[in-house]
Parts: C-alpha cells; structure tokens; sequence
C-alpha cells in the first residue's frame, strides 16, 4: 500500500501561481511513476502531468504544458506540481496518484485539494 497526501490547494486570482505538494508513504519502493490529475464539477477527472520515480521523465497534457510542471523531491518522497498563468478554467479538485507502472495504471490515489482560480 501506498498512501498519498495532497496539499497546497486554495483560492487564487487568475494569473496567479499555486504549488502542491504530495507526500508519499508506506510501499513507496514500489512506485515507478507519479502523476497529477484533476476533475472540474461535471466533468470526468483529466491528466495533467507525471514523472518517473527514478530519473526525471516528465509527460504534460497539452492543456497544462508551458504552465505547469511537476518535480519531485525522492529524499522527500513528495512530488510537487507548480501551477503557474492559472486560468479559471483549472479550477478542480487536484489528486496525485502513484503507479507500479512508467505510463498509466494508476493504483493509490490521494484524497484531493482544492484548487480555486477566481477571474
């Protein structure tokens, strides 16, 4: 098991700059990959981005590309997403996930934060 727990979520004014924050714990060895995804009211939840627990490999959506970019910390275990040019279209619940796998499979997931990008 891999716990995950999201932070950095809140209000901001569009064109504003958020960081969040995911630590991980417990079978984190077993993690080859991290990502961030998101889900806005309504919608289904969206990819945005994700690293390789070992190397630094990076994959954005191109919704996020230019703006965002996701890095980690392995001493840390916490993988970071820096959200930048915030628009009010990114406002959404905000998870991290960890995957045994380099692409896809996601297996735990974090409880979400918020983010809020106000016009």
């Amino acid at each position: 098991q891999v716990q995950l727990v999201e932070s950095g979520g809140g209000l901001v004014q569009a064109g504003g700059s958020l960081r969040l924050s995911c630590v991980a714990s417990g079978r984190t060895f077993s993690t080859a990959s991290m990502g961030w995804f998101r889900q806005a009211p309504g919608k289904e939840r969206e990819f945005i981005a994700r690293i390789k627990w070992s190397g630094y490999n990076t994959y954005y959506a191109d919704s996020v590309k230019g703006r965002f970019t996701i890095s980690k910390d392995n001493t840390k275990a916490t993988v970071y997403l820096q959200m930048n040019m915030l628009k009010p279209e990114d406002t959404a619940v905000y998870y991290c996930a960890a995957s045994p796998s380099d692409v896809g499979g996601y297996r735990y997931w974090g409880q979400g934060t918020q983010v809020t990008v106000s016009s």
